[in-house]
């Protein structure tokens, strides 16, 4: 089969199981509490999915995240609050972002392994630290309230979230795939297995993770800008230290440059929280104890560096349909 032709018909594929889905939404077929469990998993595999970018990909460990999720967040509220449409918002909260994964990377430069991580937590607590000072702005330690949705009306708020949240978790995949597998994403992987070869080879070492840096920096301030009109409330512990460290752990337990391992461990965290509450805050040790057996049993991930392709798995489906068939 021609590679357009896979590409229409993949594409074609996605998008009618979306439209399906945002159906059912729209209609309660599909609860309220699953369809707010689903598109909280997607917005946390486009963090993750973020982080994996320069940390599983590039190899330059960020323990600051959270910071430009919050960047991304509150520049959302800001905006939207003052009478902006979310699709207008979400264009200074990913520029903003942005920018600041730029800033940070040019003195990240000179830095690698433990004292790049302290870098970027030092960052993350700046713009936490901005966040509580700037009441007048952000809301200050108390939070920012009242945060417009999607929509006005609430039904159509609902079924309007969850197709911009998963249109937006679609793109964000599709893009990290294509990157990865282009020229660029060759000279990324480069940079993370050994940066004297890749300099060598003529490959931009500075431009490399400028640029790494930034993108990273600028998806995660998307799934930040998700999270204002989804939540309607935001508050500064929720951009802390601890929540890096939460990004982190969905990396780790999928598997450091694994895509399919990032969104397989955001959504399954995510559920497995929620399952677990009625243990109260005895469900936070759920967290430290998987570390701890995923360390022990399988270091590399739930997935390693591998990956699930969905036309792979569409052809396999088809293949044995038509076996049945025959048989």
């Amino acid at each position: 089969m021609k590679t357009s032709t896979r590409f229409w018909l993949l594409a074609s594929s996605i998008l009618v199981s979306l439209a399906v889905l945002t159906f059912l939404v729209h209609y309660r077929l599909i609860d309220r509490y699953l369809s707010r469990l689903l598109m909280l998993g997607a917005i946390q595999s486009i963090i993750a999915l973020s982080l994996n970018l320069i940390t599983g990909f590039t190899g330059q460990l960020s323990l600051g995240q959270a910071g430009f999720v919050g960047i991304g967040a509150y520049t959302t509220a800001i905006f939207t609050t003052q009478g902006w449409p979310f699709p207008l918002a979400l264009i200074p909260s990913v520029g903003f972002a942005a920018l600041a994964g730029f800033l940070v990377a040019w003195p990240s430069l000179r830095l690698r392994g433990d004292y790049l991580a302290i870098m970027t937590l030092g960052f993350g607590e700046i713009i936490r630290s901005l966040i509580i000072n700037l009441g007048d702005l952000t809301g200050g330690a108390s939070g920012f309230k009242d945060i417009p949705g999607f929509h006005a009306d609430g039904d159509i708020n609902r079924s309007i979230g969850f197709l911009w949240i998963f249109l937006s978790f679609i793109l964000v995949t599709v893009l990290i795939t294509n990157l990865i597998r282009s020229s660029h994403g060759r000279a990324i992987l480069s940079v993370r297995e050994d940066e004297i070869a890749a300099r060598a080879m003529g490959v931009d070492i500075r431009r490399v993770k400028i640029g790494a840096f930034a993108l990273s920096a600028a998806l995660a301030g998307w799934g930040g800008a998700l999270q204002a009109p989804f939540l309607n409330y935001l508050a500064p512990t929720s951009y802390d230290f601890l929540k890096s460290v939460d990004i982190v752990v969905i990396l780790v337990l999928g598997g450091m440059g694994s895509i399919t391992g990032t969104i397989l461990a955001a959504f399954g965290l995510t559920l497995l929280q929620e399952w677990l509450r009625f243990l109260g805050d005895y469900r936070m040790v759920i967290y430290p104890l998987l570390m701890i057996l995923m360390m022990l049993f399988r270091p590399q991930g739930l997935m390693g560096g591998r990956e699930w392709s969905l036309w792979n798995l569409i052809a396999r489906l088809g293949g044995k349909n038509r076996e049945v068939r025959h048989g």
